[in-house]
């Protein structure tokens, strides 16, 4: 079984760990919460080469991997295009990945973000056998992906790599039957394929637990005490396929929020999902810039350019949260600003989401 040593659907993203004010990963915090978590009953981790600037590797190896042992928890990394180009750099790569965390294998080893044009280049590089060889070898316990794509790119990848065990896809009320992100239609497909499900994104970047105040109004109406995150972690939970649900906690208070929500959880009721559907409409009128605050731009951006930082800016203006005036105090300038921006697209070509970055970083250069 896929999952059999993973204990419940709560899933911990390292992704957006705290930091410090020098820009490290807290290891105080990180430890804490890791401590926390398998305290309650849950044991999968999940991170990336490029997260945090290549941070979350090495801090699950000095507050996880150095703190217990290797049977205790599920760890999940990922084989991520940007970081090779030919077939010769993926075995490096791997074994990078396995030092920076400190372990001798990956419980889940993902292939990232894949995309129909990034699915070209994993076959091209010949990555599929090489992972398959590697799990064969025991480096790698269990093969997966990560998908952001259409229904129709991801039925032909599960047709012709049937060996993938189980496929991440973003997954909440707001990109449910979005035309562009297909959560439902993605889903669909897996399910037809028999793959089982992890979800990630299911608070949006963040988003969904800090709503505009219409939509945070109609949860408010219901009865019960809960966050807005936890009514978007039980909606993406509650779906039969569904085996893993990630969050990118960040510090202790999303950490017992989550822990709560699914040491006690239940599927939404006719209610609460009602209450998803109302909170869809009214998100959806505000036409905010679907970033989800992933950092993949800004690995790859020449300027050192803090583009989810600006996006998160902007969308408190296009929320009418904020003023304009309000804004250029808050955008980030210890980085690399808008106006530096180059309009190269390396951005873009990374970005899960599709967003015109290039476009929308040249708005905020000129507030």
């Amino acid at each position: 079984m896929t999952f059999d040593k993973v204990k419940n659907r709560l899933g911990f993203g390292c992704m957006r760990l705290k930091m410090t004010d020098d820009n490290r990963v807290d290891y105080d915090e990180f430890s804490r919460m890791i401590d926390a978590f398998m305290g309650a009953g849950f044991n999968y981790f999940d991170t990336a080469h490029g997260y945090i600037d290549g941070q979350s590797e090495t801090a699950i190896r000095d507050c996880l991997v150095a703190r217990y042992d290797r049977e205790d928890f599920v760890l999940a990394d990922k084989l991520s295009c940007w970081y090779f180009e030919r077939e010769e750099d993926i075995l490096p790569l791997l074994e990078h990945q396995l030092s920076q965390c400190g372990v001798d294998y990956f419980d889940f080893y993902l292939f990232h973000s894949v995309t129909r044009n990034y699915y070209e280049k994993f076959k091209s590089c010949n990555a599929f056998e090489i992972i398959k060889g590697q799990k064969e070898r025991g480096k790698i316990r269990h093969i997966a992906m990560s998908f952001h794509d259409t229904a129709e790119v991801l039925d032909q990848i599960l047709t012709e790599q049937p060996f993938i065990e189980a496929v991440q896809l973003q997954f909440n009320y707001l990109d449910y039957d979005d035309p562009g992100v297909q959560s439902k239609a993605c889903y669909d497909v897996a399910v037809k394929h028999g793959k089982q499900v992890m979800v990630m994104e299911p608070v949006r970047g963040g988003y969904l637990a800090n709503l505009p105040a219409q939509a945070a109004q109609v949860f408010d109406r219901l009865d019960g005490d809960s966050s807005y995150a936890s009514y978007a972690l039980r909606y993406a939970a509650g779906f039969p396929a569904v085996r893993m649900v990630l969050s990118g906690m960040g510090d202790m208070d999303m950490m017992r929020d989550n822990i709560r929500t699914f040491t006690e959880f239940a599927p939404l009721g006719p209610e609460e999902l009602a209450a998803t559907d109302r909170a869809r409409e009214i998100i959806r009128q505000v036409r905010q810039l679907p970033c989800t605050g992933c950092g993949y731009c800004t690995e790859v951006c020449q300027k050192n350019i803090p583009i989810p930082e600006l996006f998160s800016v902007y969308n408190q203006v296009l929320s009418a949260k904020i003023s304009r005036r309000e804004a250029k105090e808050l955008l980030p300038g210890e980085k690399g600003l808008a106006a530096d921006c180059i309009q190269c697209g390396a951005c873009e070509k990374v970005c899960p989401q599709s967003i015109d970055i290039k476009k929308n970083v040249e708005r905020i250069s000129k507030w």
